[in-house]
């Protein structure tokens, strides 16, 4: 169901600014009209308000829109208040030291992966993972393992979510073979990601979990298929683990605080 329909005025708004962030790049108005599900009008009004508010930025002399530096602080800032950036940040710094490849810590929004933050310690490969960047949940370490540990309706919800649609030939495509691997993940404590996202990248994900066994979020550790496989990730699991247990631990004091009364 497409909500922006349902919320009004703020979703329609919303939804252009989802079309342009994911476009990678400025549009012209008409590329954005052509994507729109609303009339001319509409889509034009909606950019010119926005534009009005910093939400959006305009070059006359390219005539494409972009987003705007409002934007940018707005981001900044949820970043700081609402992710798991800011307590993670030290933790995956001695993550990525420690085991010389790619780190990556995402959340769950509305059912898809969020990359939140990302450490690039390897020259040797990349990966498609970027902070800000959404990615599905039924083919990646780190959605597989928050999928996992999720409350039933919340889990429920989720899946209904994935499109399931097959990236490699490693690709979970089916929703009750996805359940199955769900629940050996839970039993296991860990996901791995065996080329099921990006052909060559292979990655071991891990939770974290509030004291009351809530997921929050994940961090996984990514390498390529040419210097490692997914046997040789395994050594990594303790030390992984242990990473997403002292970031869980930051987090329930950041979000709990304990009264000096």
């Amino acid at each position: 169901m497409d909500h922006s329909q349902q919320d009004g005025t703020v979703g329609k708004a919303l939804l252009m600014l989802d079309i342009i962030a994911d476009s990678g790049t400025s549009l012209r108005f008409n590329s954005i009209l052509d994507v729109s599900p609303f009339p001319k009008a509409t889509t034009y009004r909606l950019l010119q308000t926005m534009t009005s508010q910093a939400m959006l930025s305009y070059d006359a002399e390219t005539q494409k829109y972009s987003l705007g530096m409002r934007l940018v602080r707005l981001a900044h800032n949820a970043w700081k208040q609402a992710s798991l950036g800011p307590i993670a940040a030290p933790h995956l710094n001695q993550l990525a030291s420690a085991v010389g490849e790619t780190v990556h810590l995402a959340q769950i929004d509305n059912g898809q992966v969020l990359f939140i933050d990302k450490r690039h310690t390897s020259h040797h490969f990349e990966t498609l993972a970027q902070a800000g960047r959404i990615a599905p949940a039924h083919c990646t370490g780190v959605g597989k393992v928050m999928l996992a540990y999720m409350q039933p309706e919340q889990q429920d919800y989720a899946l209904k979510r994935q499109t399931f649609i097959q990236f490699t030939n490693t690709t979970i495509t089916d929703k009750q073979a996805l359940l199955e691997e769900l629940g050996s993940i839970k039993r296991e404590g860990i996901a791995y990601d065996k080329e099921e996202h990006e052909n060559g990248i292979i990655s071991i994900a891990a939770p974290i979990l509030t004291s009351s066994k809530l997921v929050i979020g994940a961090i996984s550790i990514a390498t390529s298929t040419s210097r490692h496989t997914v046997e040789d990730l395994k050594q990594y699991k303790d030390l992984l683990i242990n990473t997403t247990m002292a970031v869980s631990v930051e987090a329930e004091l950041y979000l709990h605080p304990t009264s000096g009364s």
